[in-house]
């Protein structure tokens, strides 16, 4: 029988009576006993990203975001006056981790939905576990060709990478018409980074513009200095990377230190503040496409701003925002759900199948702007930005300033 993957409902309301939050080690096998309910008092909602390894640069601003939505939607009274619950697992930066932090969160945690992992690498790996188990996985932050394809029960709240990247490539050439060589790096060894560079190098093509030369390194290398100054010996206009934090923030340094004064672009993963420490003065400069700008203008965004700002003392990240906005598609599918019968009364199995099809019928007002969801779990997201990063004198803070 040919069926696409969202022409389940029935199959799998029949099914789910039989897949309970087992503490098995396989997902969603039954162990007997009676199932488990939604409910003890509140809505469990897991995070599993990563807070440890050289990715915790990433996740750890992640956790902030999914813990201010905890108490703003809480604040607002949860689920219809039952409060949702975050249940945090560290999937630290490789994919076993992510596949362990996945099988506590639906196992143990009895999770009604997964937010995470940080990594699409991690994605590719630990999200065929919670569709096999049927709890539907926001990715905040997985932005690779074929994450919504993993399966029927993952979505994402981060727009692909053909969507987004482009637009550094195209901000640059307005800041610089003489452009004409292009140098790219790019992490081998992260799935993200590999199809990122991708898009970077068609986009560079399509703009007429000539590849140099393409260096590749690891996510936890430190030391660039040959791949550096192969490129640099070529004399490009533009470099363009595709990594982490660290590594991509280490990477921007040396290049400066060689001597390197033309525009820098750095991809997603180099979309965090915590690079500062890591290339102070020297990541002044570097374009950054964003899917998230502090200055949306819609209540909820003012309310995660201030909340952020007040805490943390400067604007929130967009891997803040989007893990917020993990979060509260949860909350108001949950909500919907609730209107018609109580979600904290459901067997845990069949509230996770709901509100896997739920969320893929709403519309979400967020800090991301309105958002909604392709059938498949793609997001369909209407705007996006470009910031380049200002340094002050100092060179120990700085802020992503959006470019018109």
């Amino acid at each position: 029988m040919n069926m696409t993957r969202r022409q389940f409902p029935v199959v799998l309301s029949a099914l789910a009576v039989i897949v309970t939050a087992c503490t098995s080690a396989n997902p969603g096998t039954f162990t007997g006993g009676a199932p488990q309910t939604a409910g003890n008092g509140s809505i469990a909602i897991g995070v599993g990203v990563a807070q440890t390894s050289n990715v915790a640069l990433l996740g750890q601003e992640q956790v902030a975001g999914a813990k201010i939505a905890e108490k703003y939607f809480n604040d607002k009274g949860g689920i219809n006056g039952t409060p949702i619950r975050l249940v945090l697992q560290d999937t630290a930066g490789d994919e076993q981790g992510a596949i362990n932090a996945f099988q506590s969160l639906i196992n143990q945690g009895k999770v009604a939905g997964i937010v995470g992992p940080t990594l699409s690498q991690q994605a590719f790996s630990a999200d065929p576990i919670a569709d096999r188990a049927k709890v539907p996985v926001i990715g905040p932050s997985n932005t690779a060709k074929g994450i919504p394809q993993i399966g029927e029960f993952v979505s994402r709240v981060s727009a692909p990478v053909t969507v987004v990247a482009p637009n550094s490539v195209k901000a640059a050439l307005k800041l610089n018409p003489n452009i004409k060589k292009v140098a790219v790096f790019y992490a081998q060894n992260d799935a993200f980074s590999k199809s990122e560079t991708e898009v970077f190098q068609q986009t560079v093509k399509d703009q007429n513009l000539e590849l140099v030369t393409v260096q590749k390194f690891q996510t936890t290398d430190t030391d660039f200095q040959t791949q550096a100054t192969s490129a640099l010996n070529l004399k490009p206009d533009l470099v363009i990377i595709s990594g982490l934090a660290a590594d991509g923030g280490n990477l921007v340094r040396q290049l400066r230190e060689l001597g390197y004064q033309g525009l820098i672009i750095g991809g997603n993963g180099l979309n965090t503040s915590n690079i500062f420490p890591v290339c102070k003065s020297l990541c002044d400069g570097v374009l950054i496409a964003q899917a998230y700008s502090p200055e949306t203008a819609n209540d909820i965004n003012k309310a995660f701003r201030d909340a952020y700002v007040a805490q943390y003392k400067k604007d929130p990240p967009q891997f803040s925002a989007q893990a917020f906005t993990g979060i509260q598609v949860f909350v108001d599918a949950l909500k919907e759900l609730d209107k018609t019968a109580k979600v904290t009364q459901k067997p845990l199995p069949d509230l996770r199948v709901a509100l896997n099809q739920q969320l893929l019928k709403g519309k979400y007002t967020t800090p991301l702007g309105e958002i909604s969801f392709t059938p498949e779990g793609e997001i369909v997201q209407k705007d996006f930005y470009v910031a380049q990063i200002k340094m002050d004198p100092d060179g120990n803070n700085g802020k992503f300033t959006f470019l018109k």
